[in-house]
């Protein structure tokens, strides 16, 4: 014991002397990477970069298929980079990693901790590496941000200051139903033993839970469902106009890619720099909108559970919520609803 004890405190010791600085059991904040380094990348990585962000079902699949659509724009799935733990700063996560970054004696740190740089080029390489093989000069990764919301954004910020974030907003009622039978399909490990009962229950007879006569969530679900698609819209639409202002940050809604599809794409395009005005963009556009692998997925997997259902349609929720799931969900969501265009008479985009 007494040696171990010896052994650490001279370990502390040499790490002062090394940086001047004691470590603790964490490191400290990732600093932001400098404007210069900013411009230090452009010349080694010169390609346009931006992120997707949205809740859960919200329609980033959707969107990432039409973006890059255009031959100017790759887009990929689900880095999850900034959105998803353990974030890109894990990678430096320690404290004798914070200590070798920014060790005095490290000339190549220029006197500051050299985190962000490697943080940076760690995901520059990754995305340049595929856009490059895609002939691509606008490259982005979509990575739902439902489990950090307004974090998400500062953590983007802070590595891609110059980079762009899109932000996918969907009906929150829409949302919940989408991911509730997601959950039923593709995360079973997480139901509870009353997430089985409704389900089994659906499945034998759909007809009571599509006229709103049996909901397919529990009271606590439906709340949940309901905070969480607040949380993360009001968060992410205010950390993104906040930081990134309105030539880096841009906001969508689901309903108006499937009602105005080119003036939707048209204008996304344009903010992220693509040229628009190729002649074969809207044929190839509509082309795709006719497609629902998503859906043909879902069926395949797990067929009699989601055939009454119309995937991707906006407006679900009118026939699956009951009376109580619209009183909790205008209870806690009302005011963020109104705020995106989501009155009594929306849910179809109008």
């Amino acid at each position: 014991m007494l040696i171990t004890q010896i052994t650490n405190r001279l370990k502390r010791t040499v790490q002062v002397l090394l940086t001047g600085k004691m470590t603790s059991g964490k490191r400290g904040e990732v600093p932001p990477i400098s404007p210069e380094e900013v411009a230090e990348f452009k010349q080694f990585f010169p390609l346009d970069k931006f992120f997707i962000y949205g809740h859960a079902r919200s329609g980033t699949t959707l969107l990432t298929r039409l973006i890059r659509l255009h031959p100017e724009v790759h887009c990929n799935y689900q880095g999850h980079f900034f959105t998803r733990q353990p974030t890109l700063e894990a990678l430096v996560d320690s404290p004798m990693i914070e200590a070798w970054l920014s060790r005095r004696s490290n000339r190549w740190n220029r006197g500051r901790d050299l985190s962000p740089v490697m943080l940076r080029a760690a995901v520059e390489y990754v995305m340049e590496r595929e856009a490059r093989q895609e002939g691509a000069h606008i490259i982005g990764d979509k990575s739902p941000n439902a489990l950090l919301n307004g974090e998400s954004v500062r953590k983007m910020h802070k590595i891609f200051p110059d980079g762009k974030l899109i932000f996918i907003v969907r009906d929150g009622r829409d949302a919940a139903v989408s991911h509730r039978f997601q959950a039923f399909i593709d995360a079973t490990q997480h139901l509870k033993r009353q997430d089985w009962v409704i389900r089994a229950a659906f499945e034998r007879n759909p007809e009571p839970f599509m006229s709103g006569e049996r909901s397919i969530f529990t009271e606590k679900a439906i709340r949940r469902a309901a905070e969480s698609w607040v949380e993360n819209v009001s968060e992410t639409d205010q950390m993104g106009k906040a930081l990134f202002g309105e030539k880096q940050y841009m906001a969508v809604r689901y309903e108006d890619l499937l009602k105005t599809p080119w003036e939707a794409m048209s204008r996304l395009w344009t903010f992220l720099g693509a040229d628009t005005s190729l002649p074969e963009l809207p044929e190839i556009l509509n082309a795709e909108l006719n497609k629902n692998p998503d859906a043909k997925w879902q069926k395949q997997k797990a067929g009699e559970l989601v055939e009454p259902l119309k995937k991707g349609k906006s407006g679900s929720w009118r026939e699956l919520f009951t009376e109580r799931d619209k009183r909790i969900f205008k209870e806690i969501a009302d005011e963020t609803l109104l705020a995106w265009g989501y009155g009594e008479t929306e849910g179809s985009g109008n």
